[in-house]
């Protein structure tokens, strides 16, 4: 008598007329449905050489909070590299203790997204690092008075010659920006069980992850989130189908129009990458749902019109846990001394 225990997650599988495919048959599934692993080394960046001098830089500049008119709010702040990359609130608190509009998406692998923010109004890293700081909601600050404060401190102008060699006056706000970058590419979590078993390890997931992942393809959610990022390549309307309530989407924030002008592009978001997602909560543009299953569940009935199960709706949650990566060790950088020149806080 052959001795054979099936998994619960199997069990639930073939309960819930699940098909479970092997570990080859699943893996090829995967990949032809545009899910890659996250690859190695640092990635590249257009118009933006990244250097160690560079990265040094860019780290001191991430933690920095007199980039702010206050001199209390840091990239680091809604950006938090111990959580995640995010802050974990639903929307953040900036200058003022105003709250922003949207979620604060996390800057872990955010290199390999098509562009940055919610409604990608930013091409890349580097436009998305000025951004925030210029934001009356969130760092209050003015390019030229950011420059100031760099001057005012020896080391920074220093490093700053150092990162942008050869260049007349290489303390400029672009320069801040492109520094910024090249730290943030290095912020990448690979290792990911599912990256381990997408590259062979068949032992990398749980035979619950594997239906999870089965379900996710099979269900269409492969439509929106695909490449290495699991998502942020495309953009889609949240409410494809049946559009959620307005505590989930906010009627006042019409996503991509704002950037676009567009009609046809109301509602529209980028898809939200699924990278580290179960470190993330609360999700959606919005912040307002703090369960990976509920989310699963509402993105299904509004993307896809399909009423996805507990059961079914808990497997793909279970999937989304496996995409979690190492975390970058970051050690916080020892940050230059005021001078008699350095601005005061803005409060």
């Amino acid at each position: 008598m052959i001795k054979k225990r099936l998994t619960l997650a199997i069990a639930l599988a073939m309960t819930a007329g699940i098909a479970v495919a092997s570990d080859g048959d699943l893996r090829a599934k995967a990949k032809n449905a545009g899910l890659e692993a996250i690859p190695a080394g640092v990635p590249e960046v257009s118009n933006n050489p990244v250097t160690h001098e560079k990265i040094e830089l860019g780290k001191m500049l991430f933690f920095e909070p007199r980039l702010s008119a206050s001199g209390v709010i840091s990239c680091n702040s809604c950006h938090n590299l111990g959580m995640g990359g995010d802050d974990n609130e639903s929307t953040s608190v900036g200058h003022g203790w105003q709250k922003g509009p949207r979620n604060s998406p996390t800057v872990l692998n955010a290199v390999f997204n098509k562009a940055q923010f919610w409604d990608g109004r930013a091409e890349d890293l580097k436009a998305q690092a000025k951004g925030p700081i210029q934001a009356g909601v969130e760092m209050a600050n003015q390019p030229e008075q950011v420059i100031v404060t760099l001057k005012s401190m020896p080391e920074y102008v220093e490093r700053f010659g150092k990162a942008f060699p050869g260049e007349a006056d290489p303390v400029t706000f672009d320069n801040m920006a492109k520094a910024i970058e090249a730290f943030e590419v290095t912020l990448v979590t690979p290792a990911s069980p599912f990256d381990q078993w997408l590259e062979g390890n068949d032992a990398a997931l749980t035979d619950e992850q594997k239906t999870g992942l089965n379900l996710f393809i099979d269900s269409g959610c492969t439509s929106c989130h695909t490449g290495v990022n699991v998502g942020g390549q495309e953009y889609f309307p949240f409410g494809l189908i049946t559009k959620p309530g307005a505590d989930i989407l906010p009627p006042g924030d019409k996503g991509r129009y704002q950037v676009t002008k567009t009609a046809s592009d109301e509602y529209v978001f980028r898809a939200g990458p699924l990278r580290n997602i179960a470190l993330t909560a609360p999700y959606f543009h919005s912040g307002q749902v703090w369960d990976l299953t509920q989310a699963v569940e509402i993105m299904g009935t509004a993307q896809l019109g399909a009423k996805l199960s507990d059961q079914e709706a808990g497997l793909i949650a279970a999937f989304l846990r496996s995409l979690t990566g190492e975390q970058p060790r970051v050690e916080y950088p020892l940050l230059p001394v005021e001078t008699a020149d350095t601005p005061k806080p803005q409060l």
